[in-house]
Parts: structure tokens; C-alpha cells; sequence
């Protein structure tokens, strides 16, 4: 039983990890930012960043940034958290 609840977990931060990196690759282009499909990326992947940009945004020297700390952190927290997944 424990196999299975790890093995779904993992397959959802692999998920979040693929949305991550596919509203990444997006936001460089002009013509993917006002999509619908970009539109559901943010909108799966903005609530866990919320929480980091609201921690980030208590650093001065962040706020004023021109790369989105906080999409970074999240990041590497999914990241993170599928190789804790791992070691069980």
C-alpha cells in the first residue's frame, strides 16, 4: 500500500515538475503568454508559488529582481520533495 500512495505521489511532482518547466519555456515567448493553454499552467501552478513569493517578498533586495525567485524555489522544492520520495 505504501508503494502505491509513493509511486502516485512521485507521479504528481512529475506532473508539477513538467507544468513548472512548460509555463517556463512559455513565458519566453510572446505569443504563449496570452494563450489558454499558458492561462492553465499559471492556473495550475501559481498556488504553489503563492506561498514562496509571499516568503520572498520580505527580502528587499528580491522584490526589485528581474528573475522570479520564487517559481525557482518552488521548483526546486518539487524537485526536493520527489528525491526524499525516493529514498523510501
Amino acid at each position: 500500500m505504501n508503494i502505491i500512495i509513493i509511486y502516485l505521489v512521485s507521479s504528481l511532482l512529475s506532473i508539477l515538475e513538467f507544468l513548472f518547466l512548460a509555463r517556463a519555456i512559455m513565458s519566453w515567448f510572446v505569443q504563449g503568454s496570452g494563450s489558454k493553454i499558458y492561462e492553465f499552467l499559471c492556473m495550475a501552478t501559481e498556488p504553489l508559488i503563492q506561498p514562496f513569493r509571499v516568503l520572498l517578498s520580505r527580502i528587499d533586495a528580491l522584490r526589485n529582481s528581474p528573475f522570479d525567485f520564487a517559481f525557482i524555489l518552488a521548483f526546486f522544492v518539487l524537485i526536493a520533495l520527489q528525491r526524499v520520495l525516493y529514498m523510501f
